[in-house]
Formats: C-alpha cells, sequence, structure tokens
C-alpha cells in the first residue's frame, strides 16, 4: 500500500488580493468622470479646465483667407437685406440698404404708373451706394417712361416725378464706387435708360403733344384775330354770318384786303375814316374781353 505524500503549507496571500478571482488587467478610468485621462497632468487646485473653441459665425470673425459669409451671393427669400436695420460702424457713416456697401447717401427715388383712370406711386429708399442708386434711378425711370403716361393726369404727374428724381441723382453720382468687402453683391445698373426699348414709347405723348401744339398753331394762324393791315381775307360764310380766313393774296380766294385794325372795338361804322384807303366793308370779333373790327377793301 502506497503512502500519499504529506500536505504541503498553502502559499501566502498577498494583502488585498483575492486569491478566487480571475485575473482582470487595470483599466485607466474613463475621461470626464473627474480623472484626467492617462498621462494627463491633474489640473491644479484651483484652476479650472479651458473653455471649449467657440463655434465659427457666433461673434467672431472666420479663419484668415475665408471669404466673408454672404460675400458675393443675394441673401435667402425672406431674409432681410444685408444692411437693412443695422446700424453703420462707427465713424463711418450710412451703408447702403441693398449690399452693406460704404459710401452710401440718404436718397428716395421714385416712378409712376399710369392706367387711364387709376394710377400708381412708387418709390424706393436708400440709403444708396453709388453702384445700387444708379441702377435703381435706371430701372425706376425706364418703367416711368413707358408706364406712365396711360391716363389725363398721369400726363401731368409722370414729368414731374421725373424732374423730382434728378436731385436725387445729382447725389448719388458725387459718392465714389463702392468699397471692396461687403457683405452682399451690388445691384446690376444695367444700360443706360435711353439704351432700353421701352424709353422710346416717350416719343409717342411727345409727338402727340407736338401734334397739338402745331394743329393749334396752324389753326391760329390764319384766324382774323391774327390779321394785320395789308393781309388778305376770305370769307367761306356768308354775308349775315360771315366765316374769315386769311389767305394768300396772289390766290384766287383773295376777296379782301385788310387797310384798318381797330382794337376794342365793335363798330364796323369806324372804318369810315379809311374810306380813302378803298375800304368798303367792316368785320368785327369778340371773344371774352378781346374784341376787334377789321377795315376791308377790295382786293384788285
Amino acid at each position: 500500500m502506497t503512502t500519499p505524500p504529506p500536505l504541503q503549507p498553502p502559499s501566502p496571500v498577498p494583502a488585498g488580493q483575492n486569491p478566487y478571482a480571475s485575473p482582470v488587467p487595470p483599466q485607466a478610468p474613463a475621461p470626464g468622470y473627474g480623472f484626467p485621462p492617462p498621462g494627463a497632468p491633474a489640473p491644479g487646485p484651483g484652476l479650472a479646465p479651458p473653455a471649449p473653441a467657440p463655434a465659427p459665425g457666433y461673434g467672431f470673425p472666420p479663419p484668415a483667407g475665408a471669404p466673408m459669409p454672404g460675400a458675393g451671393f443675394p441673401p435667402p427669400a425672406g431674409a432681410p437685406m444685408p444692411g437693412a436695420g443695422f446700424p453703420p460702424p462707427p465713424g463711418q457713416g450710412p451703408v447702403c440698404r441693398f449690399c452693406g456697401s460704404v459710401p452710401a447717401v440718404d436718397a428716395t427715388v421714385r416712378g409712376h404708373q399710369g392706367m387711364v383712370v387709376i394710377m400708381r406711386f412708387l418709390k424706393l429708399r436708400g440709403p444708396f451706394c453709388r453702384t445700387c442708386g444708379i441702377a435703381a434711378h435706371r430701372d425706376m425711370t425706364s418703367k416711368s417712361l413707358w408706364q406712365g403716361w396711360w391716363g389725363i393726369g398721369s400726363m401731368i404727374i409722370n414729368p414731374i416725378t421725373m424732374l423730382l428724381n434728378l436731385p436725387q441723382r445729382a447725389k448719388i453720382n458725387k459718392l465714389p464706387p463702392p468699397l471692396p468687402g461687403a457683405p452682399g453683391m451690388p445691384m446690376n445698373p444695367g444700360r443706360p435708360i435711353f439704351a432700353r426699348p421701352g424709353s422710346w414709347v416717350l416719343v409717342l405723348p411727345v409727338a402727340l403733344l407736338a401734334l397739338i401744339v402745331l394743329g393749334a398753331g396752324l389753326d391760329l394762324a390764319d384766324e382774323p384775330s391774327s390779321a394785320s393791315v395789308g393781309d388778305c381775307m376770305h370769307n367761306s360764310g356768308s354775308g349775315f354770318n360771315p366765316d374769315m380766313h386769311i389767305v394768300d393774296c396772289g390766290s384766287t380766294q383773295a376777296e379782301f384786303r385788310v387797310v384798318g385794325k381797330i382794337d376794342d372795338a365793335t363798330d364796323i361804322q369806324r372804318c369810315e375814316k379809311f374810306a380813302d384807303q378803298g375800304a368798303r366793308s367792316g368785320y368785327y370779333q369778340q371773344q371774352g374781353s378781346s374784341k376787334f373790327v377789321l377795315c376791308l377793301a377790295p382786293n384788285k
């Protein structure tokens, strides 16, 4: 019978260790729970941890070399125009309402639309930079030149509106070109006013007015009120209802020759003093406070 080996006493277990636990490698504590990450120095007493870097665009300029936000692009639909409602930088004066450029000037550009019976009064307020101001004036004026005449009242108001724009355009023209670096893109001035097709509609009311004035002038040119001594007259009416007109003395219609004219009178008997010059009849006319007598002799 074999004798078993004698029992050995257990090895001593170091203090603080569990002999029945499975071995687990030590792990570093998760950062952010009051302990610094492995290898990082712990913040000293009384020192706050560093603040996170601010997000770009919230009151801080973009990094060096990066384009300004919105430069060269119009604002999205419904967004306020750059510069609108914001005070200008200190000591810089007003900024353009449409692109935010400087320098700018306060001005108001007006337009007019006539619609036979009713009419519309248009207005676009600044401040404007030079480029946006010229663009606004050209656009308003070119539209008024072809939309502003269609109505009796509009034919009077439209030219007054365009005259009111002249001193506003003069203020805009005095500005230098806008400085670069504006938050928005200036408006496109487009072609000059009279290089746009719609502006030539101005010829129509001008031609109509010229015809009216010219026609009135032609009508008055042969009226008895324009007659003077030596002119020849033709009666296209009758002896009881005369219709006298000035005609050329060499024409076959020249029936009478004016030998005397008496202003502020209607009595043809006063033509007797021109009898020695051949006066045989007279013609008088009265229109309001204007009246006169023509003493007539037969045209030989």
